[in-house]
């Protein structure tokens, strides 16, 4: 199956269902931490978005993950503005860095509450698609009294 968006050049869109991918993903290592006390995964996800976030889509693992063994198998789903899913991430980020730096100077109640709040929104959003985060963009957006207007996306070619 032929792509319309290249994953990893047209960054302005995104297939919806790889920001569900990286959101599983961030779950379970967050939940994993959580229940286990490893705050260094936390680091882990947090390195990950954060090269992700600022190198591209191809520094990130998981992103990697979907586009070249998820996506072949099952096609492009539905393209999306990238930028309520980024704003999310770097949300996800701030929260996986300041539990990192908890973990690490010995807070570790703060850094578990801070890691489960990222599992919890990130199982929410894998789950039914409902992305605080992503909501929380499109809100600053009427609170400045602008209207969320998403980015072009590419034309869906004729399915005859």
């Amino acid at each position: 199956m032929k792509r319309r968006a290249n994953p990893y050049t047209d960054t302005q869109v995104i297939d919806v269902r790889a920001p569900r991918f990286l959101q599983t993903t961030v779950a379970v290592v967050a939940a994993i931490g959580v229940a286990t006390g490893a705050w260094w995964l936390f680091a882990i996800l947090a390195v990950q978005l954060a090269l992700g976030l600022t190198l591209g889509r191809r520094w990130c693992l998981p992103c990697v993950a979907y586009f070249e063994l998820v996506q072949p198998r099952f096609g492009e789903g539905k393209l999306e503005d990238s930028r309520p899913p980024r704003f999310a991430n770097q949300v996800g980020l701030a929260f996986l860095g300041a539990a990192t730096i908890f973990g690490a100077v010995g807070l570790d109640v703060v850094s578990l509450a801070l890691g489960a709040i990222v599992a919890a929104l990130a199982l929410l959003a894998a789950t039914t698609g409902i992305c605080v985060g992503c909501r929380f963009y499109e809100l600053s957006y009427r609170l400045r009294g602008r209207e969320f207007i998403a980015c072009p996306l590419p034309p869906v070619p004729d399915q005859a």
